[in-house]
């Protein structure tokens, strides 16, 4: 029997990415650029960026890595979603450091 939650939809997605990672031998640094390239090729929004940016930071990916990926699949999903990817990406950057400020002034505020 499931248990009733009050965010179904986010607990399965963390499911399903824990299932992932657990079944898949990647290291972390590739399993995150592997997952930038699938979000880049299916176009996805920002917020699905924005999952990956603290598992890639503690992977130690780094900026030009993340381009690098960009480079490599360009060939494959074409310019314009490159080009889309590259600024959903930039837009998840500009989300994490904003919530990231704010966690830092809430905590000098408190």
């Amino acid at each position: 029997m499931t248990i009733a939650s009050e965010t179904p939809v986010l607990d399965t997605l963390a499911a399903m990415t824990v299932d992932s990672v657990e079944r898949c031998g990647m290291a972390p640094d590739m399993l995150i650029m592997t997952r930038i390239a699938a979000l880049a090729a299916s176009d996805a929004p920002p917020i699905s960026y924005l999952a990956h940016i603290e598992p890639g930071l503690r992977a130690g990916l780094t900026a030009a890595q993340l381009q690098d990926v960009l480079v490599a699949v360009a060939p494959i999903i074409g310019t314009a979603r490159v080009m889309t990817a590259a600024g959903n990406i930039a837009s998840a950057l500009g989300v994490a450091i904003a919530v990231a400020d704010a966690e830092i002034e809430a905590e000098t505020r408190g």
